[in-house]
């Protein structure tokens, strides 16, 4: 479960295709739907005139999502409200998911110079998603209510790898004949289209939908996406890709695509067999489950899409408590958190936050580990803004460096390498925490794409192609640069930017004026290939090797 999703990101501002962008009254969630009202009423809608109980049930669906919804609302498709009313409806059947609605929107024209460099005339296209995700990604955000894909803003290191960036007001204009222009637009004509998915909400959604519409060769160029309360999504895709303007084939080659993946859209069973299974396959439960009653949960630490993390006390401890919500409990909330646990309880290492137990008995799902009072790498760098010289530098890679090694040997992938998944203690040891996404390498079968987080995730992840226990090496490699630069990566950039520029070979900028070896071990840990990365054995090494200079030239440590 990832507690810790994007750091800092904000939405961008919803674009004016389709359901979405361009009706927003500007004022509260109320004035909005009541907006929506008006306008179904004055338009004549035969559900809204003919239904006595329609303005209570208009109230309940809104009330059933989070305020961007409404402030997101097209007041001059106020029918759409209807039809994401209906979506949400159907998908309740459990044998009806996800359920999905597609329409064409419009044409749009590219424009070129004629050598092959061409810019599009509307928003650009991207073919990944972002989620916890990652999100990148980093802190504590949910899946409700964001926009995960509006404007790009124009960016040179994008624009150098030939990615599509939309032009803003004060971009160059080139002038064509209009013989050639009408030419040019019919030729480069892209066909838009809409396509609605609602389905039991859960984690890494995103990342299951954005796969399904690349797998029949759909870009994403805008997402809207919303939770309900009572654990459903609406998710609305602005895509192109498609060689024409109709819905009927699309339609077919959507349901083919959804059959291909049978199986993996229900919800929560709420179901204590997958838990217990799974756990008892890897270790005997006595000596480590938890009585609930024991616990004393303190203040929240922080929040996710699927539970929260406390500090507590167990027997007069200390303690960190990571609490899984049973209202969002699905078959793939417990398959991780009962791999979480199976984990936990094998590996023990001095750079591994200790595990103490687990509650595992519905309703109380738990995991407990110890409390790190020193706070997450993440925050010592960029909240509290601490500069790190370079023998504290060294002696936290190398901290880092251990856990994972350690890890490595024992054959776990953890997947989600950032400095918001480092801890400290009171004495500044830093530790590997957060297993929510690890996984053993030895279990076979395929691992799932774009797990982790878009800032730190390597890109044979991003790309959908099989990794190993490299991918935690290049994302050791933004940790250290994290660690030198004392910047957020890419923070110029949104999540997803980031991760279309990785795909295609982007890497944070070489900082100025620092050790020559750091930067040296840095770049060759981000390999675009993963052979050639260094094992975090040999990194160690280097990073040991490099504190004793140091400290050999500086023995009082400065």
């Amino acid at each position: 479960m990832d507690l810790v999703e994007e750091v800092g990101e904000s939405s961008s501002p919803p674009r004016s295709y389709g359901s979405f962008g361009g009706g927003g009254s500007g004022g509260g969630h109320d004035v909005i739907r009541n907006d929506v009202y008006n306008r179904l009423m004055e338009n004549g809608n035969e559900e809204a005139i003919g239904n006595p109980d329609f303005r209570e049930l208009l109230e309940a669906h809104f009330n059933r999502l989070p305020q961007s919804y409404g402030l997101d609302v097209n007041l001059d498709r106020v029918e759409d409200v209807l039809l994401h009313q209906k979506l949400l409806a159907r998908a309740k059947d459990p044998n009806n998911q996800p359920v999905f609605h597609i329409r064409f929107l419009e044409n749009i024209c590219t424009m070129g110079d004629g050598d092959g460099d061409e810019q599009v005339s509307s928003v650009p296209h991207a073919s990944i998603l972002c989620g916890t995700v990652d999100d990148e990604d980093d802190q504590a955000q949910s899946l409700n209510h964001r926009n995960f894909l509006g404007d790009f803003e124009t960016c040179s290191k994008l624009e150098d790898l030939n990615l599509d960036v939309r032009q803003n007001s004060n971009g160059i204009s080139r002038e064509y004949p209009a013989e050639d222009l009408t030419r040019r637009k019919e030729a480069l004509r892209t066909p838009i289209h809409e396509v609605i998915f609602s389905t039991v909400d859960k984690p890494k959604l995103l990342s299951q939908l954005s796969a399904l519409l690349s797998d029949i060769g759909l870009n994403i160029r805008e997402a809207h996406v919303f939770s309900t309360t009572d654990g459903y999504s609406l998710d609305v895709f602005v895509v192109d890709g498609w060689p024409d303007e109709g819905t009927g084939s699309l339609y077919e080659a959507m349901i083919k695509a959804i059959a291909r993946s049978e199986g993996s859209w229900s919800g929560s069973s709420h179901s204590q067999t997958m838990i217990e299974k799974t756990i008892a396959s890897k270790t005997k439960c006595e000596d480590w489950e938890i009585d609930w009653r024991l616990l004393k949960i303190g203040e929240k630490i922080a929040a996710g899409s699927c539970g929260d993390l406390y500090h507590g006390v167990y027997y007069g401890q200390n303690v960190a408590i990571k609490v899984l919500r049973s209202d969002h409990l699905n078959n793939s909330l417990e398959t991780e958190f009962a791999q979480e646990v199976a984990i936990l309880r094998q590996v023990q290492h001095e750079n591994v936050v200790r595990f103490i137990g687990a509650c595992t008995k519905l309703p109380h799902l738990c995991i407990v580990t110890e409390y790190m009072s020193g706070g997450s790498l993440y925050e010592y760098l960029h909240k509290n803004h601490h500069a790190l010289k370079l023998p504290q530098l060294l002696k936290f890679a190398i901290d880092v460096c251990k856990g994972m090694e350690y890890l490595h040997q024992k054959d776990v992938i953890h997947r989600d390498l950032k400095t918001a998944n480092l801890l400290m203690d009171t004495c500044h040891v830093v530790k590997v925490a957060d297993f929510g996404v690890a996984r053993f390498q030895n279990n076979g079968g395929v691992m799932t794409a774009e797990t982790g987080t878009y800032r730190w995730m390597a890109p044979e992840v991003i790309n959908h192609q099989p990794y190993d226990q490299k991918a935690d090496v290049f994302s050791f490699a933004i940790v250290l640069w994290e660690l030198v630069t004392a910047k957020v990566p890419y923070d110029t950039m949104t999540p997803l930017q980031a991760a279309l520029g990785v795909r295609q070979g982007l890497r944070p900028e070489l900082p100025k004026h620092k050790h020559p070896k750091l930067l040296n071990l840095m770049q060759r840990c981000w390999e675009t290939l993963p052979a050639k990365r260094p094992s975090f054995t040999e990194i160690r090494i280097e990073l040991e090797e490099l504190l004793h200079e140091v400290q050999e030239a500086a023995p009082n440590g400065c």
